[in-house]
Order: C-alpha cells, then sequence, then structure tokens
C-alpha cells in the first residue's frame, strides 16, 4: 500500500485546511486510515482515526475542529481543519491500518502563524 498525502500548507491562525491521503496498490476491504502529527521535539500523536466502517476517534485537542471522513470508493482519507491554532503546526501524517499491516505516508507540514 502507497499513501500520498496532500493539502498541508501555512494559514494564519482561526483559519481552515483540508488534508487528503489517498492509498494505492494492494488495499483492502476493511481497513483503518488516520492522521498523526508530530510537531519539533514532540513524540508523533494521534489527531483523528476512522475506519472503512465509518466509527472515529479523535483527540481531544481537535474535538468539535478537525473532521475526519472517508471515502471507500477512492481509498482517501480527508482531514478537515476549522480554527486552526499555532499550536497545531506540525508535519501532519497519514496511516492505514489492516491489523497486523501498517503503512505511513510521506507526511505535509501544517504551520499555523499567530
Amino acid at each position: 500500500v502507497q499513501l500520498q498525502a496532500s493539502g498541508g500548507g501555512l494559514v494564519q491562525a482561526g483559519g481552515s485546511l483540508r488534508l487528503s491521503c489517498a492509498a494505492s496498490g494492494s488495499t483492502f476491504s476493511t481497513y483503518a486510515m488516520g492522521w498523526y502529527r508530530q510537531a519539533p521535539g514532540k513524540q508523533r500523536e494521534l489527531v483523528a482515526i476512522i475506519n472503512s466502517g465509518g466509527s472515529t476517534n479523535y483527540a481531544d485537542s481537535v474535538k468539535g475542529r478537525f473532521t475526519v471522513s472517508l471515502d471507500n470508493a477512492k481509498n482517501t482519507v480527508y482531514l478537515q481543519t476549522y480554527r486552526l491554532k499555532p499550536e497545531d503546526t506540525a508535519v501532519y501524517y497519514c496511516k492505514y491500518i489492516h491489523s497486523p499491516y501498517v503503512y505511513w505516508g510521506q507526511g505535509t507540514q501544517v504551520t499555523v502563524s499567530s
């Protein structure tokens, strides 16, 4: 499975961005896809995740501001972000899971200026 992420960029605080991550190759019919982020000097953390059945899970820090969605036909996960804060600045990575297999995308930078 190969993952191609896009949509990062520079945005002012209070703005929004939409990240996309498309999976290609030998994908599975049941899977989960999600977004993680890693800020400088910090560990990689979960942002949001969704499975092919539509169940979602969010980090407390983004609940009510970010929405994760999945297009099963396109094997593409989206992260719509709203009311971005400077502390959301990080490299955002997408992840594809079909236990026991895990695949990571290359990351896309999100920078939120104050």
